[in-house]
């Protein structure tokens, strides 16, 4: 088995109003999230954020303007995908992403990963998210537009 990398990149697409996408997962009825992906074999965290956009919405991110923010997360893997990974190997580092897409466009979905996607209020999308990386990446596009929590 081929474990994946400890290293992903986390893409936060929203429009212009602020409305910001989440796909259900496939594995996990219930977990929406935002576009997330680790880094396969020499790729940068910006290569595997352009890949995972295109591979889970369908989106050409090259044809909008990609933003890194700089940020990344450290944290625990979950213990039930845990086995994905090599034995030792219990954290994640995540690196964080921006895409802004001019309006709610419609989602290719990879249906092996997700099963529904939402555009939704980034308020909401806040409360709706499993993930605490993504919470603090929802907040982190409210402090940079400067829009009230």
């Amino acid at each position: 088995m081929v474990f994946k990398k400890p290293v992903s990149s986390l893409v936060l697409i929203y429009t212009e109003d602020f409305k910001v996408l989440l796909m259900e997962r496939a594995d996990k009825k219930g977990f929406w999230q935002s576009v997330t992906g680790s880094l396969e074999e020499n790729e940068t965290p910006r290569d595997a954020a352009i890949r995972e956009v295109f591979e889970e919405t369908g989106i050409d991110s090259t044809q909008y303007q990609l933003e890194d923010w700089e940020l990344s997360h450290v944290y625990e893997i979950y213990a039930h995908w845990r086995y994905r990974y090599a034995p030792d190997i219990t954290h994640n580092t995540e690196h964080i992403f921006a895409l802004k897409v001019p309006a709610s466009i419609p989602i290719q979905l990879s249906v092996d990963e997700h099963i529904q996607y939402l555009w939704v209020d980034w308020r909401d999308a806040m409360d709706k998210v499993f993930s605490w990386t993504n919470v603090e990446a929802i907040k982190k596009l409210a402090e940079i537009h400067q829009l009230k929590l």
